[in-house]
C-alpha cells in the first residue's frame, strides 16, 4: 500500500470524522478508501464487455397499467443476466424489488435502463461491482475439481 497525504479544511475533516464514526470505520484511512472507491466506480465507464455483478433496486407502483407484466417480460427476456430477485410489498400500492445480476457491464446497464425507464417505476439504482473470473482447483469436501470463482476488483 502507498501512503498518501491529504490536506483538508477543518470543517471537511470534521465531516469525515463524523462519517467514519457513523459508519464505524476503524480510522480515517478506511473511510477515505471506501469514499474514493465509490467515487471512482460511480464516475467510471467500464468497457462494454467488462465482467460485473450488479444490484438493481427499484420501487414501483404495481397499479400502473401493465407494469408488472412489462417488468416480468423484461426479466424473462434477459434471464441469463439474473442470479436472483427479491420482491417486497411496501404498502397497498408500492413494491420494492431487488435483482442480483451478473454479466457484461454494458448488458447490466442496459437491463437496468429497461427497468428504471418504465412508467410507474418511482425510485431505482444500479450498483455495479467489477469482478473477474478466475479458475481454481481446490477441495470442497471430498471433491477436488477445477471451477470458476469471481474475484472482486478494485475498479473497472
Amino acid at each position: 500500500m502507498q501512503r498518501v497525504t491529504v490536506t483538508l479544511p477543518e470543517s471537511l475533516c470534521t465531516e469525515l470524522d463524523a462519517f467514519a464514526s457513523a459508519r464505524r470505520y476503524a480510522n480515517r484511512s478506511e473511510a477515505m478508501r471506501d469514499l474514493l472507491r465509490g467515487a471512482l466506480r460511480d464516475q467510471s465507464e467500464a468497457a462494454p464487455e467488462t465482467e460485473a455483478m450488479g444490484v438493481l433496486s427499484y420501487v414501483y407502483d404495481h397499479h400502473t397499467r401493465d407494469l408488472a407484466s412489462r417488468l416480468m417480460h423484461h426479466h424473462h427476456d434477459h434471464h441469463a443476466l439474473s442470479v436472483t430477485t427479491s420482491h417486497v410489498h411496501l404498502d397497498h400500492d408500492t413494491c420494492l424489488e431487488t435483482a442480483i445480476l451478473r454479466g457484461p457491464a454494458a448488458a447490466l446497464r442496459a437491463y437496468a435502463d429497461g427497468v428504471l425507464g418504465q412508467r410507474g417505476v418511482m425510485h431505482g439504482n444500479l450498483f455495479l461491482i467489477p469482478v473477474e473470473r478466475q479458475e481454481h482447483s481446490h477441495a470442497h469436501g471430498a471433491d477436488s475439481a477445477p471451477h470458476t470463482h469471481l474475484h472482486v476488483k478494485d475498479s473497472f
